[in-house]
């Protein structure tokens, strides 16, 4: 976005009033006020308001930050709007017993969520024979569920659309890894992944999580050597070869995320706001009866779609 300002003649531009500027910033985007606070002192003052962050934050952050652990409130609630801001935007806090984590999207502070594998519906899930709860370091969560061995897999979540930011384009993400010894019964085996709306959307579609496969086509790379010009010493340089499988079939396998777990997308949603309503989360494969090892769950995460440029 874009503010242009017309100095009017005998009216300096940093003679403007503060609560003006702070005005005009509280109807952008926080990657804006960044840009703006540039312009000039005032305005750099301006973007550290508390006027102005707080329009970027969720009305019921309050309410949020209050399930969380009381050592974690405290800490929040010193910050000045802007830090607050930040902080929820860098590092997830957990709500909800621990059962939940809720942070905001770094690009427009909309409310993202990741339901833990405590918190879902997993079939077999409290027998030891089949599924096993273990802590890993880089988990968020005290507990991630290891998949042991199962025929039937079956995972389900549920969140309510009055928990998210309103008129909103959210994907929901299966979060998870493979164990040291790796997974099987994945191979070539779709799972179904389904989202549905109360009332509403019912939306299907297949997934694969074979980690490996997934990794080799998209990093699949046929090495091609060249020189950047008849007589140059440029040295060699390889040049990638793209894949055959089309965009549409990467989309349907994990990718890497940057806190070392993979996620595979499930499905999207668009949530209009204004109405309570469940959305259950499913990804199961039932059909094949094959037996299936080796992952370990984190969660299901919830959180904005990239909006597209």
């Amino acid at each position: 976005m874009v503010v242009v300002i017309e100095e009017e003649e005998g009216v300096e531009f940093h003679d403007l009033p503060e609560g003006c500027i702070e005005n005009v910033l509280s109807f952008t985007t926080p990657r804006d006020v960044a840009r703006l606070s540039l312009v000039s002192s005032t305005f750099k003052s301006a973007a550290e308001s508390d006027s102005v962050w707080d329009k970027f934050l969720p009305p019921d952050y309050r309410s949020i930050i209050s399930q969380s652990e009381t050592d974690v409130d405290d800490s929040l609630s010193v910050l000045s709007k802007k830090d607050l801001y930040i902080n929820l935007t860098q590092k997830p806090i957990l709500i909800d017993g621990g059962k939940k984590s809720f942070q905001l999207d770094k690009v427009d502070g909309k409310k993202c969520y990741m339901l833990s594998a405590r918190s879902l519906f997993i079939v077999w899930g409290d027998t030891p024979r089949y599924w096993k709860w273990i802590s890993l370091p880089d988990s968020r969560f005290s507990e991630v569920a290891e998949l042991v061995s199962v025929c039937w897999f079956e995972i389900r979540g549920w969140i309510n659309t009055s928990m998210l930011s309103p008129q909103t384009s959210y994907g929901a993400y299966l979060v998870f890894k493979a164990t040291g010894s790796g997974t099987y019964g994945f191979e070539y085996q779709p799972v179904e992944a389904s989202i549905v709306i109360a009332g509403g959307e019912h939306v299907e579609r297949n997934v694969f999580l074979d980690v490996e496969r997934g990794r080799r086509l998209r990093y699949q790379i046929v090495p091609r050597r060249f020189r950047t010009g008849i007589f140059s010493r440029a040295p060699f340089v390889e040049a990638p070869v793209a894949p055959t499988e089309s965009v549409e079939d990467m989309q349907k396998y994990p990718k890497d995320r940057a806190d070392g777990w993979l996620e595979m997308e499930l499905g999207e949603f668009f949530n209009e706001g204004g109405d309570d309503k469940e959305v259950e989360i499913g990804v199961y494969e039932v059909k094949g009866g094959g037996w299936k090892g080796g992952l370990v769950v984190q969660g299901i995460e919830i959180r904005p779609k990239p909006k597209p440029c």
